[in-house]
């Protein structure tokens, strides 16, 4: 009679397969801890209470801008930006605006453009942006006003910032 002799466990193909499962979840939270500690949001504020005061500030700048019977038309290129503001009295129009491009996500594609220009009419280069929603926030050097506004690019080229009309 032949004794047949069982075959070692590291050679049956079950304790490998039971063993490969959590193996697999270990592997799988190593490389998520990885990509977490790599990389960083930048949208978590630290200070609730200063950011809801600037809140209130922000508020009011957009109803001087809406006193002042601002309105502004943006006209979006591929390398440009072209803004023809109107107010109530021409003497309420700055020599310079500052217009800032916000992606509401990516913070490292947000772009503050010196905006120059006469009689309502300021034009500024533009780096291209990417497809999707696009914040832009208007306001003078002084930062006494400000207007907001938004577009999903590339089928928005044309904005118009009303704050009277929010």
């Amino acid at each position: 009679m032949t004794e047949k002799k069982p075959t070692p466990w590291y050679r049956q193909g079950w304790p490998w397969f039971l063993i490969a499962l959590p193996a697999t979840a270990v592997v799988a939270g190593i490389i998520t801890l990885v990509i977490a500690a790599r990389t960083f949001d930048g949208m978590v504020v630290d200070d609730y209470y200063k950011e809801g005061r600037a809140i209130v500030q922000t508020l009011d700048r957009v109803e001087r801008a809406s006193a002042l019977g601002l309105v502004a038309d943006l006209k979006l290129r591929s390398d440009s930006v072209r803004i023809e503001l109107s107010a109530l009295h021409a003497d309420d129009l700055p020599a310079r605006a500052i217009l800032t491009v916000i992606h509401p996500t990516r913070d490292g594609q947000d772009q503050e453009i010196i905006m120059t220009g006469a009689g309502g009419v300021y034009e500024g280069r533009l780096a291209p942006l990417s497809t999707g929603r696009w914040l832009f926030q208007l306001e003078d050097e002084s930062r006494s006003w400000r207007m907001n506004g938004a577009a999903y690019l590339p089928t928005e080229t044309e904005i118009r910032i009303d704050p009277s009309s929010s």
